[in-house]
Formats: C-alpha cells, structure tokens, sequence
C-alpha cells in the first residue's frame, strides 16, 4: 500500500510550510468534488492537527465517486493554525466551541445536507475510492452503517515490520468480531451512517471521554445492519498517536493480544449496550 506515500511531503509538518502549488490544487481539487446536492457528507473534525490536517484534505480532494458529495470541516476550537488550513484550501467549516469528538461529530451532523454522514478524523488519510465504496455500502438495503478497516504510517518509533504484525492481529480480531460484534469494530475515522437515524436517536453522545462512535454504532444497530469493510479501498491510512499511548510496539502488541483474549466471547455472541465505550485502535 503506497498511494499514501504523495501525501507524505505535508503530513506531520508545520502548515507554514506548505507549498504554494500544493494549496493551489487541493483548492482546485475540492471545487471539482463540492455538490450543492450531495448524497453524503463528509465531515472532518479537527482540534490541534495544523500540522497533519492538510493531507487528509489533499487525500479527500482526489476522491473519485460516483455519488455527488460535500466535504466540510469541522474545528473544535483549535489553538493552533487549524482555522488556517480550512481557509487556505477554501473548505467550508464551523466552529464547535464545546470540546470532545462527540460535540465536533454532532456539529457536523447539524450542518450535514446528505443522506449519509461519514465521519473523517484529521490525522488520517484515504484512499481514492473510499467514499465512494462507504456510499455504496450505504445504499445497500437494511445497512444502517458502515466502518473499515485502517493501517498506521510506519515511522522511526513503529518500523513498517512491527506494524504489520499488529495491524494483522488487529485484522483478525476485527474479521472475527464483523460477525456477531460488528459495533465493536467501529473507529471513528472510519464509520459512515445514516443521517435520518443518527439525528432520530439524538446523535453523538457527550458525556463520554471516548468511544462516542462505537457507542452512535449501538444505538444504530435497533434499526438495521452494521457492515464492516475490510477492502483495500476502504483502507485508511492514520497516525500511530492512538498506539502511541499504549507505549512501545511490543507493549501495544501485547495489550492488543490481552484484549482479544479478555473479549473471546465477542467472536461468538453479540454483548453488551450502548452504556458500554466500544472503541478500537
């Protein structure tokens, strides 16, 4: 997997700088992809990420879909250039003054004008075709929502090697929960739904520190099917912060392995409600 790899030259690196020639066809890009009647919207939320922001809008601006979309942003009242980068690439976005995911996911969700909200998390990148194949998932009858799978940029701290051998025991832990649990393979940054339902049963919750998507993911499952996609079109790319807290490779490898262990009974019945904090990372 390397389509990624031209997104490289902005990831991880202060918004100041950015060439010129590159904010000039992102701009270009998104003005080519912008619906005024799009079937899903697709929403980025961002609270200090200046310095990833601008690949994963250069990443959704090659989106290849079929389907008319809008992208938008969302701030969560940043303190760093966030702002900065949606007005440079011309994105609409709102500011959510109220801190956390879930107030930045529901801001979107108000300000959403499809029929399908897919969620984006800033330090994450993605394929030409994954909206695209969301939106299809989407369409398809009794599916409700939909997540994917993802991978993590190697780097000095997580060589390529160690991360995938966690990637593929997390891979598996996912294929084997997508049965029975699909809820449990919910991660933000890659999980789309409808927008009727998730505004019907009042949208993200807030009062929770994490796991707000797994938790939307839940509540969503009284009215149809969870659909978990493991293709490599749907394959985002993130950043290995997430892991990053659970220190070294070899201590995130063995939490994942303790964790997989303690939810065994997850590969084989459906658990749990919607007061639990489902979250993978």
């Amino acid at each position: 997997m390397s389509w990624y790899k031209k997104y490289l030259p902005v990831f991880e690196k202060p918004f100041s700088q950015a060439p010129q020639e590159i904010i000039e066809e992102i701009k270009s890009n998104l003005h080519r992809v912008q619906s005024d009647n799009p079937v899903a919207t697709v929403a980025i939320i961002a609270y200090n990420e200046e310095i990833r922001l601008l690949s994963c809008i250069w990443s959704l601006s090659e989106s290849s879909c079929k389907y008319p979309i809008e992208i938008i942003g969302i701030d969560n009242n940043s303190t760093d250039a966030t702002p900065d980068v949606y007005k440079a690439v011309n994105l609409p976005y709102f500011t959510e003054t109220n801190k956390g995911p879930g107030y930045a996911r529901n801001r979107g969700l108000t300000e959403a004008r499809g029929k399908y909200y897919l969620c984006i998390d800033s330090d994450t990148m993605y394929p030409k075709k994954y909206v695209e194949k969301m939106i299809e998932e989407l369409e398809k009858p009794g599916v409700v929502a939909v997540s994917a799978s993802y991978s993590y940029v190697p780097s000095k701290e997580y060589p390529k090697y160690w991360l995938s051998v966690y990637e593929f025991i997390r891979d598996v832990h996912l294929f084997l929960l997508s049965f029975k649990n699909p809820v449990w393979c919910v991660r933000g940054a890659v999980f789309g739904h409808s927008v009727e339902l998730a505004r019907k049963i009042g949208g993200y919750r807030v009062h929770i520190t994490r796991g707000e998507d797994g938790s939307m993911a839940f509540d969503l499952k009284q009215f149809g099917r969870i659909s978990f996609k493991r293709g490599c079109k749907t394959r985002a790319i993130t950043c290995t912060k997430s892991i990053g807290s659970d220190g070294p490779i070899f201590k995130a490898l063995l939490k994942r392995v303790g964790e997989s262990i303690k939810g065994f009974k997850r590969y084989f019945f459906f658990t749990g409600d919607s007061d639990e904090k489902p979250t993978t990372k």
